[in-house]
């Protein structure tokens, strides 16, 4: 991945409008999920991302089922960036992951 400029960074965001709060926004909106947490892995450039992503609609689909609905739901935004990685979770999961009972 090549260095990039703070010019060219606001440049690709404003460009395509992808920013982690327009990720979480939809993700909110089109899953109906809990939790998102978005991460720009790519310095700012808006390029690269890995999302947490929590919603009871994950709930007895595989992993693979899960990234598809993800994708399908994010799929105008995600034809416009680099690379993207999500974990999915159900609230169940997610809860006890964090140490919940």
């Amino acid at each position: 991945m090549s260095a990039r400029t703070d010019s060219e960074a606001t440049s690709t965001q404003s460009t395509t409008g992808i920013t982690p709060s327009t990720l979480s926004e939809a993700l909110r909106d089109r899953l109906a999920a809990e939790h998102v947490d978005i991460q720009d892995l790519s310095g700012g450039c808006g390029q690269m991302f890995e999302a947490i992503i929590v919603s009871p609609q994950f709930a007895k689909k595989t992993t693979l089922a899960r990234h598809r609905l993800v994708n399908g739901a994010l799929k105008e935004e995600i034809a416009a960036i680099h690379a993207w990685t999500p974990k999915c979770y159900t609230p169940e999961e997610w809860e006890k992951k964090q140490g919940g009972s």
